[in-house]
């Protein structure tokens, strides 16, 4: 199993960045997927959620209404579209195989550093 991210970058407040996980070794339409992610100094923070069947989404109060969470089966990809980007969004943001409940027992990528920063 591999989970690997990508388009991470520093934005200027008020930005916006879409942020990629490519993933490999095992059924990717079948599972629930999450973005995550981690502040400097802080532990990891759950952020979105896409369930595996109709596409349903969840999203953490922080990121509501900024961040599109989306996927392609096809392409085994998920992705994060983050809009108006504010400092705090700042963050190595990781992609996880399962939902906000599940995704500590499940694999993830080495994650993608997002900065926020004018």
């Amino acid at each position: 199993v591999q989970l690997v991210e990508s388009g991470g970058g520093l934005v200027q407040p008020g930005g916006s960045l879409r942020l990629s996980c490519a993933t490999f070794g095992f059924t990717f339409s079948r599972y629930y997927m999450s973005w995550v992610r981690q502040a400097p100094g802080q532990g990891l923070e759950w952020v979105s959620e896409i369930n595996d069947g109709d596409g349903a989404t969840k999203y953490a109060d922080s990121v509501k209404g900024r961040f599109t969470i989306s996927r392609d089966n096809a392409k085994r990809t998920l992705y994060l579209q983050m809009n108006n980007l504010k400092p705090e969004d700042t963050a190595l943001y990781f992609c996880a195989r399962g939902s906000r409940m599940t995704w500590p027992q499940n694999p993830r990528g080495q994650g993608t550093q997002v900065t926020v920063s004018s």
